[in-house]
């Protein structure tokens, strides 16, 4: 995983984060919307790809578990003039609202949103005081909750598996000390700890806290989980010829979507100490070259896009492969002690 937080990257450098929709071209490009297709944005957001595709005459379905991003919305359902739907629900949900083999694409963009960002209350910027909270649910398990109950061998993992932070063991360690005296309520209370466990080096282009943020964020939203499981889902929802087009700005997202694309075109890598098996049709033929990357121009104009990844499939014919996420490599985090009261 990179240290790059999405949109985060620009707020954690202490500049205002901005709604600006990454690999905007690239995505449609890949997606290839038409008139008369029906595309699903499975993370819709602010709605920057929903417009685009709009534009280009199809209908789509937008999918958000933020309920503040689907009241947020409305508007443009209203513009839209019928062929903007938008469902609050998860969207490794997609199943429970569309059929299979209906969609001619599906878009995602992996990743917390502007919006979320902006907004100290949710709790996701340690540049923005608020709530320790990270929930893009607004329901569930909060980035507090984790903080002041979980072991600090469990914490040392989340921050050392999701946020690949090399001094997890001393920030894991030092919260459990400081929690003692007060549980850890804000973004600011925490960020201060590490800062102090952890001083921000001359040569770091980061502040100390963006990969613990990361991790808890990742953590609290199961973030890994479900973007394994859309994949799974997007393969069953996708009719013959449809489009799957996934935007990544972490390593670990990353690798989840391309061990998903080598396995479902037959391209995965096997091991000659392994028996042989039948031979599976692909379900996937990948879109060009992978993965797409910005350009110079993006990257200077929007500082998000440095570390965006695009990778595409096209449908095949063939079945829908065993959903299974022994294929992808999705940390196993399910074995983590359950938060003490």
């Amino acid at each position: 995983m990179t240290a790059d937080m999405g949109d985060g990257e620009t707020d954690a450098q202490g500049g205002p984060a901005r709604h600006i929709p990454v690999l905007l071209h690239e995505v449609l490009a890949a997606l290839a919307p038409a008139s008369g297709e029906t595309i699903v944005d499975g993370t819709f957001g602010a709605g920057g790809y929903s417009a685009a595709i709009l534009s280009a005459g199809a209908q789509v379905i937008g999918f958000d578990r933020d309920p503040d991003a689907i009241a947020a919305g409305a508007a443009m359902v209203e513009a839209s003039g019928g062929r903007l739907r938008l469902i609050h629900a998860r969207f490794s949900e997609l199943l429970d609202h569309v059929e299979e083999n209906s969609l001619d694409g599906v878009v995602l963009d992996i990743g917390v949103s502007s919006m979320q960002i902006d907004e100290a209350e949710r709790g996701f910027s340690f540049m923005r005081d608020g709530p320790l909270d990270m929930r893009m649910a607004q329901s569930g398990v909060s980035a507090a909750d984790v903080v002041n109950r979980a072991k600090p061998n469990d914490l040392t993992r989340i921050f050392g598996i999701l946020g690949e932070e090399r001094h997890a063991g001393r920030i894991a360690r030092a919260i459990e000390s400081e929690r003692q005296k007060a549980p850890f309520a804000t973004t600011r209370q925490l960020a201060g700890l590490i800062e102090k466990v952890s001083p921000r080096r001359p040569q770091d282009k980061i502040h100390p806290a963006t990969r613990v943020f990361q991790a808890l964020r990742t953590y609290v939203n199961d973030e890994l989980g479900e973007l394994a499981r859309t994949l799974f889902a997007a393969e069953q929802a996708l009719k013959p010829g449809g489009r799957l087009v996934v935007v990544s700005f972490h390593s670990l997202e990353d690798r989840i979507v391309k061990r998903f694309f080598q396995d479902r075109a037959g391209k995965a890598s096997g091991s000659r100490h392994l028996p042989m098996v039948a031979e599976r049709q692909s379900t996937f033929t990948l879109i060009g070259k992978q993965p797409v990357t910005a350009g110079e121009a993006e990257c200077a104009a929007n500082p998000r896009a440095r570390s965006a990844k695009l990778r595409a499939g096209l449908r095949t014919d063939a079945p829908a492969g065993k959903a299974s996420q022994d294929i992808l490599p999705v940390p196993n985090l399910a074995a983590l002690a359950a938060l003490g009261g």
